[in-house]
């Protein structure tokens, strides 16, 4: 089992997450963080740390797509290690449906 980083993280972008992590195994790309499934280590620190409840473990049912999300973006992002700021609208993003197909973006953010 694995944590997987969900689409209600895109745009929302809270790192409340990154903090707790005990393996640093957040990757950050321009508008969404994901976690890199070979490195979690399955403690589920973040999980109940996430304000927008986008990270799941990966034994729930319809996440095949994110774990492959994570797995693939996890190789080519930043790893991210300290909190960051959310963006300003991370509000209005929160609960909004469809947002993989409209806002998406496979650009890395800066990392650490």
């Amino acid at each position: 089992m694995t944590y997987v980083v969900t689409e209600n993280c895109i745009k929302c972008k809270y790192m409340d997450c990154v903090e707790v992590c005990p393996v640093d195994c957040f990757y950050e790309g321009e508008n969404m963080l994901v976690i890199h499934p070979d490195e979690c280590i399955d403690c589920g620190v973040c999980e109940p740390e996430c304000p927008a409840d986008a990270i799941k473990p990966d034994t729930e049912p319809s996440l095949e797509k994110w774990l492959e999300v994570n797995a693939d973006y996890a190789k080519s992002w930043p790893n991210i290690t300290q909190k960051k700021d959310a963006p300003d609208d991370a509000k209005e993003f929160d609960g909004v449906e469809g947002k993989f197909d409209k806002y998406f973006s496979a650009n890395p953010g800066s990392g650490d």
